[in-house]
């Protein structure tokens, strides 16, 4: 930090920001300015540091756009200095996860509540907007054929758990059939763009003050692909009156939100790409991240997660298959 300019003096008032990922998230202060300092897991999977530099090429892409976003100070690409971590540094921000708390005002406020997913909504419809291609990503994903590669990609990664001790196989509901119908109704023109890849409510910080984002994190999904993935992302998570919620979450579980439909028509007054197959989207968003959940399930049984969590995430990609298949049977 000294080399590079960023104040002299021991780091002070250091405590580590917790929920998320498994990434390690610290915030201290260093010669009376505030930092927040990531970088991958104390035990580094073989993509980690590939990962967490990727993350940095968004923000540093970000940069001066509308997309809210943590501003980037600092990468640290040497390994040498932290023994085998990369790390970047990052502006803190002003803001909460309603994933897991709300404010007394929000938790007050039917409106603010309501106003909160409309804010989702705007700010994704942003970051689909930026042209990747003028901020410097123009290599930073494969999109030529990114549709039709994801129901096979996913269906292997499904499979691929069958060498998890102790794993039965996937009992998640009809995937085969989801899988059939995303693969017969491709969307067949869309238009490249960046992708968060994750986007739902626990993955955006929220005013303290109102209901606006103020900046989407944990970008650590994110490539060039199909904007609207994220879209059917944030609608594969939402609360549906009269259904469980997908995954634990306070916002989800508060009421008096904004309705799927009511998300789709904010998006598209910030957008002009194509929804007439947004529950294509969805489903497809449901499939992938129902998968992916499912892979702690297959972890938990051979011992290698929590039980309590592979439960958890089990049940989870259950509701979204469910989900999945009633928006098929809709679309029928």
């Amino acid at each position: 930090m000294s080399e590079q300019g960023l104040g002299e003096g021991p780091l002070e008032d250091v405590t580590a920001i917790t929920g998320g990922t498994q990434n390690i998230l610290l915030r201290f202060s260093r010669d009376g300015r505030e930092y927040v300092f990531r970088r991958g897991p104390q035990h580094l999977r073989p993509v980690s540091n590939k990962v967490i530099l990727r993350e940095t090429r968004i923000l540093q892409a970000l940069a001066g756009t509308d997309v809210p976003h943590p501003r980037l100070i600092g990468v640290c690409d040497d390994v040498s200095v932290l023994g085998d971590a990369v790390f970047y540094l990052m502006e803190p921000i002003d803001g909460f996860n309603a994933g897991s708390d709300l404010p007394a005002l929000h938790a007050g406020s039917a409106e603010i509540r309501h106003d909160m997913g409309l804010s989702m909504a705007d700010a994704v419809a942003r970051l689909g907007a930026v042209d990747h291609a003028a901020v410097g990503l123009s290599d930073f994903g494969k999109p030529e054929g990114f549709l039709e590669r994801q129901v096979p990609r996913w269906l292997a990664e499904l499979e691929s758990y069958q060498a998890f001790d102790n794993y039965p196989g996937p009992d998640i509901g009809d995937v085969s059939a989801v899988a059939s119908w995303l693969e017969r109704n491709i969307p067949q023109t869309w238009t490249p763009g960046i992708m968060h890849g994750d986007y739902h409510a626990a993955n955006v910080m929220f005013s303290r003050s109102g209901p606006d984002v103020v900046a989407i994190v944990d970008w650590e999904m994110c490539t060039i692909g199909d904007p609207l993935v994220d879209l059917g992302w944030m609608l594969a998570t939402w609360y549906q009156p009269g259904h469980e919620a997908v995954l634990n979450n306070v916002l989800m579980d508060a009421g008096n939100l904004a309705t799927p439909t009511e998300l789709i028509s904010r998006y598209a007054q910030n957008s002009t790409r194509d929804l007439s197959h947004i529950d294509w989207y969805t489903v497809l968003a449901c499939f992938k991240l129902g998968v992916i959940l499912e892979g702690s399930n297959a972890r938990a049984d051979a011992g290698l997660a929590p039980r309590e969590i592979g439960d958890q995430l089990h049940t989870a990609t259950v509701r979204l298959i469910e989900r999945a298949l009633a928006l098929i049977d809709g679309e029928s």
